[in-house]
């Protein structure tokens, strides 16, 4: 009797852009995906429906079934379509938003409604919201001072010391990611973190104490995807070590086995700052200061430019995590 391959097992966390960056180019590569996305988004139509209706933000779970999804294009864009009408409720939400909060209600939680979403939308791979209810997002910044909810963070332009989550709903219990993302994270063979906006994409999942206690122990090789370029009062001056070390600080313990870097020149001028206005400058390449942390680095071309922005070539990178994914197969293949 011939014995079933075990597709190679990969766990990619964040939220924002970022995270459907790297998912539409995993699927379809011979990979069992996982997707655990952020919960703790509050702003634009995704912090509208929040308010309204107290669900978990649907907007970066839209986005990440989109990217995982098997269903043609038309209804791709339909599930995506902003309404751009003077209707007060309905102008600028997206269809897929109305569609995720409807379902959460009637599933009584996220988590079973990302579930059902995922079936009706054919999704290729799990997605799984990191908690079953809405989290804030805290902030302490280096003048002392703190404040809640992601886009005042981000609004805050100020520059941030650390970060933490609490439940929106019940704030003296410390949130607990859900039993399927802890059981992911152990059982992967290789766990993403990135590309994404540092203290505010990638951060708040891993502040859930179960999520980071899992990533301390698992055997799963951690890879992070440095950002290209900093953020306005994020990340200002940060080398990619820089970005490495305040993950391994939050999580107390160094945590990332692996870093690909983009070592591709933006084109001086390239950048329009006032579109993409959120991004200050290319992040420095510090070899020593990620060596100091005890991780491998990829040092590589993994830039895009498009439409006056810098971004991760999805392709390029994917290229590489599945090559790192080979290497451990092969080592477990030689320990057998």
């Amino acid at each position: 009797m011939i014995e079933e391959r075990r597709r190679p097992k990969i766990v990619v966390m964040g939220g924002g852009t970022g995270l459907p960056v790297i998912l539409r180019n995993l699927k379809g590569r011979d990979v069992d995906i996982t997707a655990v996305v952020t919960v703790a988004d509050d702003g634009g139509s995704s912090g509208i429906i929040r308010d309204y209706v107290n669900v978990v933000p649907p907007g970066d779970i839209r986005n990440v079934v989109v990217s995982l999804s098997q269903l043609s294009p038309i209804i791709l864009q339909l599930f995506q379509y902003r309404f751009d009408s003077n209707d007060q409720f309905f102008a600028g939400h997206a269809l897929g938003n109305l569609v995720i909060a409807a379902l959460s209600e009637m599933k009584n939680g996220i988590f079973e409604a990302v579930q059902e979403l995922s079936d009706i939308m054919q999704v290729d791979g799990h997605i799984y919201p990191v908690a079953n209810e809405p989290l804030e997002l805290n902030a302490e910044f280096t003048d002392g001072t703190k404040l809640t909810g992601e886009s005042e963070i981000t609004a805050a332009h100020k520059l941030i010391k650390h970060v933490w989550v609490t439940s929106s709903q019940h704030h003296d219990v410390a949130p607990k990611a859900v039993d399927e993302v802890i059981e992911a994270i152990m059982d992967a063979d290789q766990i993403v973190l990135g590309p994404g906006s540092l203290f505010t994409s990638i951060l708040p999942n891993l502040m859930i104490s179960n999520v980071g206690e899992a990533l301390r122990e698992t055997t799963a090789e951690v890879v992070y995807i440095c950002n290209i370029m900093t953020q306005k009062g994020e990340t200002e001056k940060f080398t990619d070590a820089d970005h490495v070390r305040v993950l391994n600080q939050h999580l107390q313990q160094n945590v990332i086995d692996t870093v690909l870097v983009n070592t591709k020149k933006v084109p001086d001028e390239y950048i329009d700052y006032q579109r993409w206005n959120e991004m200050s400058r290319q992040v420095v390449h510090d070899f020593a200061g990620l060596r100091q942390q005890g991780c491998r680095v990829i040092s590589a071309d993994f830039l895009k430019l498009r439409d006056n922005g810098a971004f991760h070539n999805g392709e390029l990178v994917v290229n590489e995590l599945m090559n790192l994914l080979g290497q451990v197969n092969m080592k477990q293949f030689e320990g057998r």
